[in-house]
């Protein structure tokens, strides 16, 4: 996806809604290497992506965000997270309703907890208390179905991406174009 400075790359996986929504807007981040849609945190290892739409798994539809932390920080990955979808709605984005869709913060270290505990607390501050955002470790993540990778970028015309994705891609490019990757 891109070129890389540093050799220490560190992966977070994010729950944000559909993981359509979340993977197109990573891909266009300067300092993200690769997203990877997937499922994690459930009951049901290895569910299928008609499984996790029952709402039955306990699985969110999440994003593997693999980055360079020596041109983009945790911090900053998480700040974009929380501006590409809403962290005060329990189970929903818009009109995607169940916990497939759930907000979360699925971490891979320690220092990884800490950092989202610490920005999830500022933005609960800001805003009263309302985030429902959790913060776990990732567990039992398997790669969603090829056709959903990339699916944005291969399907701008589909009517979802046209509606619901293309406009969380456009808030992004507003809000942070100085961390938005070069074409």
């Amino acid at each position: 996806m891109g070129t890389t400075t540093g050799t220490n790359l560190e992966t977070i996986t994010l729950g944000g809604g559909c993981f359509w929504c979340v993977e197109a807007v990573y891909e266009r981040v300067r300092g993200v290497v690769d997203v990877e849609s997937g499922y994690s945190n459930g009951r049901l290892a290895r569910p299928t992506y008609e499984q996790v739409c029952t709402g039955d798994t306990g699985c969110v539809e999440v994003v593997r965000v693999r980055f360079d932390p020596a041109q983009i920080s945790l911090r900053e990955v998480l700040e974009i997270f929380f501006v590409v979808h809403d962290p005060t709605t329990l189970n929903r984005q818009g009109n995607d309703v169940g916990t497939q869709y759930r907000s979360g913060i699925y971490f891979h270290s320690p220092e990884q907890e800490r950092s989202a505990r610490e920005v999830v607390a500022e933005l609960n501050a800001k805003l009263g208390g309302r985030v429902v955002t959790e913060v776990v470790a990732e567990r039992d993540y398997s790669r969603a179905e090829d056709y959903h990778q990339h699916y944005f970028a291969n399907h701008p015309g589909q009517g979802y991406c046209a509606f619901v994705v293309a406009p969380k891609v456009e808030k992004f490019r507003k809000t942070f174009a100085d961390r938005v990757r070069a074409a």
